[in-house]
């Protein structure tokens, strides 16, 4: 097989006279030629395709409305090969990475390469088709051109990913950096609204990270709604920000495992609170009260949460709100192997949890979970 495959199906295969509908354009990029083929052979009966190996010279000079990207991002010359193409890559409303040998490092180092999302495990044919295929998908290319890259999202997903590989890595957090994004989300959804967040962070992004960004885009909503003062709605973004860094000690098998979890892997999942403060602790910057959300926000009224089974008047403020988010988010978060709960439907959970949530915190939330 050549370096460059292109495949671009005729408009009209069966020399029907009627003039069919444009078919949108996708430009593959694969590290071997057998890569290339597998991804190209997933698409080509959808959509217009091209493809070329990373390590040819760039041809293709028309603008695709997507680009996927399958290699392995531990290979600096496949990473230097997506670099010189940085370019082209940034006039392509949609940029999805397939990450067979999925990490927190690789999976970052993706969103730094440009991602928009990235599908990390097994290629699945109907899930990279659902992401290329979202006709509402804000980013789509428009007959006027390419849509502008979704800033605000996009600096998010990097922002989370970097946490995890900083821990992963055992490399210093950017504090102040991660709390300006929580800025630019807090200032996205004062402009845009609730909605249009969920819609948008659940469209481009999968797992953990999907979840960090549902959890701060409502905890920053859930605080609007009270009428919190800009100190406390700070605490509350950086909060959620940072509430799930813990997670990073743990396989991403098993933070993604479709299913029940084991006795075993329930344990290791619930030592993620802890993990993610004994990693702040020593950081500037982050506040008693952000390093108390970060580990007590699986902790319940009435005991019975992790790690610390806190009481009721051990349980501070932004911990309570910080918790119905998580909660919430958890529950209205999309994963290919099940359906996405509607809003309504979780709320009803969250006020099924009595003695557990905070009943007046949980009254106030309604607005937020069905019509902020």
């Amino acid at each position: 097989m050549q370096n460059t495959r292109t495949m671009l199906r005729p408009a009209n295969p069966a020399g029907n006279s009627e003039k069919q509908p444009a078919r949108s354009f996708v430009h593959v990029l694969a590290e071997t030629s057998d890569k290339l083929a597998g991804v190209c052979s997933m698409l080509e009966e959808r959509f217009a395709v091209a493809g070329e190996r990373l390590d040819a010279e760039a041809k293709l000079s028309r603008v695709p409305s997507a680009i996927v990207i399958r290699a392995d991002l531990r290979d600096i010359d496949n990473i230097a090969a997506i670099k010189k193409r940085a370019g082209h890559l940034a006039k392509a409303g949609k940029r999805i990475f397939l990450l067979e040998h999925s990490s927190h490092v690789s999976i970052s180092q993706a969103y730094a390469l440009g991602a928009t999302l990235v599908l990390p495990g097994t290629i699945d044919r109907s899930r990279l088709l659902a992401a290329l295929s979202d006709p509402a998908d804000p980013s789509s290319v428009s007959s006027s051109g390419p849509a502008r890259s979704d800033n605000a999202v996009e600096a998010a997903a990097t922002a989370i990913a970097s946490m995890f590989t900083a821990v992963t890595l055992g490399q210093p957090l950017d504090v102040d950096g991660t709390k300006a994004v929580g800025r630019q989300i807090a200032d996205r959804i004062t402009e845009r609204g609730l909605s249009e967040w969920l819609t948008t962070v659940r469209r481009h992004h999968e797992g953990t990270y999907q979840h960090c960004l549902l959890v701060t885009g409502v905890v920053i909503d859930f605080g609007l709604s009270l009428g919190v003062g800009s100190t406390d709605l700070e605490r509350l973004y950086s909060a959620a920000m940072f509430h799930d860094v813990g997670k990073a000690r743990i396989p991403l098998a098993i933070l993604d495992k479709p299913g029940r979890l084991d006795a075993e892997e329930r344990a290791l999942i619930e030592t993620h609170p802890a993990a993610g403060y004994e990693f702040l602790k020593g950081h500037d910057h982050i506040s008693p009260e952000i390093l108390d959300a970060v580990r007590h926000h699986h902790e319940y009224l009435d005991g019975s949460g992790y790690p610390d089974a806190l009481c009721a008047e051990s349980i501070g403020d932004i911990v309570r709100i910080l918790t119905i988010s998580d909660i919430f988010a958890a529950l209205i978060e999309h994963r290919h192997y099940k359906p996405t709960m509607p809003r309504a439907e979780a709320y009803d959970v969250l006020c099924g949890m009595n003695g557990k949530l905070e009943k007046a915190l949980v009254h106030s939330f309604k607005q937020v979970a069905l019509t902020r």
